[in-house]
Protein backbone atom coordinates (compact mmCIF):
# COMPACT_ATOMS: atom_id res chain seq x y z
CA UNK A 1 0.00 0.00 0.00
CA UNK A 2 1.41 3.40 -0.91
CA UNK A 3 2.13 6.12 1.62
CA UNK A 4 -0.61 8.22 0.00
CA UNK A 5 -3.13 5.46 0.67
CA UNK A 6 -2.23 5.18 4.36
CA UNK A 7 -2.12 8.88 5.11
CA UNK A 8 -5.12 10.02 3.12
CA UNK A 9 -7.70 7.28 3.48
CA UNK A 10 -7.11 6.16 7.05
CA UNK A 11 -8.47 2.73 6.12
CA UNK A 12 -12.10 2.81 4.97
CA UNK A 13 -13.95 -0.23 6.27
CA UNK A 14 -17.68 0.58 5.99
CA UNK A 15 -19.41 -1.95 3.72
CA UNK A 16 -22.49 0.25 3.18
CA UNK A 17 -22.95 2.26 0.00
CA UNK A 18 -23.50 6.00 0.38
CA UNK A 19 -23.68 8.96 -1.99
CA UNK A 20 -20.53 11.10 -2.14
CA UNK A 21 -19.87 14.37 -3.95
CA UNK A 22 -16.77 14.50 -6.13
CA UNK A 23 -15.32 17.81 -7.33
CA UNK A 24 -14.19 17.88 -10.97
CA UNK A 25 -12.74 20.37 -13.39
CA UNK A 26 -15.65 22.46 -14.70
CA UNK A 27 -16.94 21.03 -17.95
CA UNK A 28 -15.36 17.61 -17.32
CA UNK A 29 -18.29 16.07 -15.39
CA UNK A 30 -19.44 13.73 -18.17
CA UNK A 31 -15.85 12.72 -19.02
CA UNK A 32 -15.18 11.88 -15.36
CA UNK A 33 -18.41 9.83 -15.24
CA UNK A 34 -17.45 7.91 -18.39
CA UNK A 35 -13.85 7.34 -17.19
CA UNK A 36 -14.95 6.01 -13.78
CA UNK A 37 -17.57 3.74 -15.40
CA UNK A 38 -14.92 2.34 -17.77
CA UNK A 39 -12.44 1.67 -14.92
CA UNK A 40 -15.20 0.08 -12.77
CA UNK A 41 -16.09 -2.24 -15.63
CA UNK A 42 -12.45 -3.12 -16.44
CA UNK A 43 -11.62 -3.90 -12.79
CA UNK A 44 -15.00 -5.56 -12.02
CA UNK A 45 -15.72 -3.12 -9.16
CA UNK A 46 -19.50 -2.89 -9.69
CA UNK A 47 -19.98 -4.06 -6.10
CA UNK A 48 -18.06 -1.00 -4.80
CA UNK A 49 -19.13 1.77 -7.18
CA UNK A 50 -22.86 1.40 -7.77
CA UNK A 51 -23.95 4.59 -9.54
CA UNK A 52 -22.49 7.79 -10.98
CA UNK A 53 -24.74 10.78 -11.60
CA UNK A 54 -24.24 14.18 -13.21
CA UNK A 55 -27.47 15.93 -12.07
CA UNK A 56 -29.10 17.84 -14.94
CA UNK A 57 -32.33 19.70 -15.58
CA UNK A 58 -34.12 20.87 -18.68
CA UNK A 59 -34.35 24.61 -19.12
CA UNK A 60 -36.28 26.56 -21.74
CA UNK A 61 -34.20 29.20 -23.47
CA UNK A 62 -35.64 31.96 -25.61
CA UNK A 63 -33.37 32.75 -28.56
CA UNK A 64 -34.50 34.94 -31.47
CA UNK A 65 -38.12 34.40 -30.42
CA UNK A 66 -37.66 30.61 -30.54
CA UNK A 67 -38.08 28.37 -27.52
CA UNK A 68 -35.26 25.84 -27.15
CA UNK A 69 -35.06 23.17 -24.49
CA UNK A 70 -31.53 22.82 -23.20
CA UNK A 71 -30.16 20.35 -20.69
CA UNK A 72 -27.94 22.03 -18.15
CA UNK A 73 -25.97 20.77 -15.20
CA UNK A 74 -27.52 21.56 -11.81
CA UNK A 75 -24.14 21.41 -10.02
CA UNK A 76 -21.41 22.34 -12.51
CA UNK A 77 -18.05 20.96 -11.44
CA UNK A 78 -19.53 18.11 -9.39
CA UNK A 79 -20.35 14.44 -9.90
CA UNK A 80 -22.38 12.41 -7.38
CA UNK A 81 -21.26 8.81 -6.81
CA UNK A 82 -22.96 6.03 -4.85
CA UNK A 83 -20.18 3.84 -3.57
CA UNK A 84 -18.88 1.62 -0.82
CA UNK A 85 -15.91 3.58 0.55
CA UNK A 86 -12.83 1.38 0.60
CA UNK A 87 -9.17 2.20 0.05
CA UNK A 88 -9.47 0.78 -3.46
CA UNK A 89 -12.67 2.64 -4.45
CA UNK A 90 -11.41 5.91 -2.93
CA UNK A 91 -8.11 5.59 -4.80
CA UNK A 92 -9.86 4.77 -8.11
CA UNK A 93 -12.16 7.82 -7.96
CA UNK A 94 -9.57 10.19 -6.50
CA UNK A 95 -7.03 9.37 -9.23
CA UNK A 96 -9.42 9.54 -12.18
CA UNK A 97 -8.39 12.20 -14.69
CA UNK A 98 -10.45 15.38 -14.15
CA UNK A 99 -11.21 14.69 -10.47
CA UNK A 100 -9.86 17.28 -8.03
CA UNK A 101 -11.11 15.52 -4.90
CA UNK A 102 -14.01 14.46 -2.72
CA UNK A 103 -16.13 17.01 -0.88
CA UNK A 104 -15.54 16.67 2.86
CA UNK A 105 -13.25 17.66 5.69
CA UNK A 106 -9.58 17.11 5.02
CA UNK A 107 -8.96 13.86 3.23
CA UNK A 108 -11.97 11.92 4.53
CA UNK A 109 -15.05 12.19 2.25
CA UNK A 110 -18.37 12.94 3.94
CA UNK A 111 -21.40 11.06 2.53
CA UNK A 112 -24.62 12.93 1.75
CA UNK A 113 -27.41 12.50 4.28
CA UNK A 114 -30.64 10.75 3.21
CA UNK A 115 -32.37 14.13 3.37
CA UNK A 116 -29.79 15.73 1.05
CA UNK A 117 -30.09 12.86 -1.42
CA UNK A 118 -33.87 13.19 -1.39
CA UNK A 119 -33.80 17.00 -1.85
CA UNK A 120 -31.34 16.68 -4.73
CA UNK A 121 -33.63 14.13 -6.39
CA UNK A 122 -30.74 11.77 -7.07
CA UNK A 123 -32.44 8.71 -5.70
CA UNK A 124 -36.20 8.54 -5.77
CA UNK A 125 -37.70 6.90 -2.72
CA UNK A 126 -40.90 5.17 -3.75
CA UNK A 127 -43.57 5.45 -1.07
CA UNK A 128 -46.45 3.00 -1.03
CA UNK A 129 -49.65 4.41 0.41
CA UNK A 130 -52.94 2.75 1.15
CA UNK A 131 -55.40 5.50 0.25
CA UNK A 132 -58.18 5.74 -2.28
CA UNK A 133 -60.27 8.63 -3.55
CA UNK A 134 -62.76 9.56 -0.84
CA UNK A 135 -60.42 8.62 2.06
CA UNK A 136 -59.67 11.17 4.76
CA UNK A 137 -56.00 12.11 5.31
CA UNK A 138 -54.08 14.35 7.70
CA UNK A 139 -51.30 16.54 6.31
CA UNK A 140 -48.14 15.79 8.34
CA UNK A 141 -45.75 18.40 6.91
CA UNK A 142 -45.55 21.48 4.74
CA UNK A 143 -47.68 24.63 4.68
CA UNK A 144 -50.92 22.69 5.26
CA UNK A 145 -49.57 20.68 8.21
CA UNK A 146 -52.30 19.36 10.55
CA UNK A 147 -55.11 20.10 8.07
CA UNK A 148 -57.47 17.24 7.25
CA UNK A 149 -58.56 16.61 3.69
CA UNK A 150 -60.43 14.27 1.38
CA UNK A 151 -58.47 12.49 -1.35
CA UNK A 152 -59.71 13.38 -4.85
CA UNK A 153 -57.02 11.87 -7.11
CA UNK A 154 -53.88 9.73 -6.74
CA UNK A 155 -50.88 9.95 -9.07
CA UNK A 156 -48.65 6.94 -8.30
CA UNK A 157 -46.04 7.88 -10.89
CA UNK A 158 -45.43 11.38 -9.48
CA UNK A 159 -46.05 10.25 -5.87
CA UNK A 160 -48.73 12.94 -5.43
CA UNK A 161 -52.35 13.13 -4.38
CA UNK A 162 -54.90 15.84 -4.96
CA UNK A 163 -57.05 16.47 -1.93
CA UNK A 164 -59.60 19.02 -0.79
CA UNK A 165 -58.92 20.56 2.58
CA UNK A 166 -61.22 22.81 4.52
CA UNK A 167 -59.57 26.20 4.84
CA UNK A 168 -61.22 29.45 5.90
CA UNK A 169 -64.62 27.79 5.74
CA UNK A 170 -64.35 26.47 2.20
CA UNK A 171 -62.97 23.45 0.35
CA UNK A 172 -59.60 24.17 -1.24
CA UNK A 173 -57.87 21.79 -3.67
CA UNK A 174 -54.20 21.07 -2.85
CA UNK A 175 -51.50 18.82 -4.27
CA UNK A 176 -49.55 16.84 -1.67
CA UNK A 177 -46.63 14.42 -1.79
CA UNK A 178 -47.18 10.91 -0.45
CA UNK A 179 -44.63 11.66 2.25
CA UNK A 180 -46.75 14.58 3.52
CA UNK A 181 -49.88 12.64 4.41
CA UNK A 182 -51.18 9.92 6.69
CA UNK A 183 -54.47 8.08 6.31
CA UNK A 184 -57.05 8.59 9.03
CA UNK A 185 -58.70 5.35 10.12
Amino acid sequence: MSELDNNQTEGFKDSSAYWYVVHTYSGHENKVKANIEKIVENRSMQDLILAIVVPTEEAIELKNGQKKIKTRKIFPGYVIIKMVMTDESWYLVRNTQGVTGFVGHGSKPIPLSEDEVKKMGIEKVIIEIDVEPGDMVRVTSGPFESFIGTVEEINEERQLIKAKISMFGRETPVELEFSQIEKLS
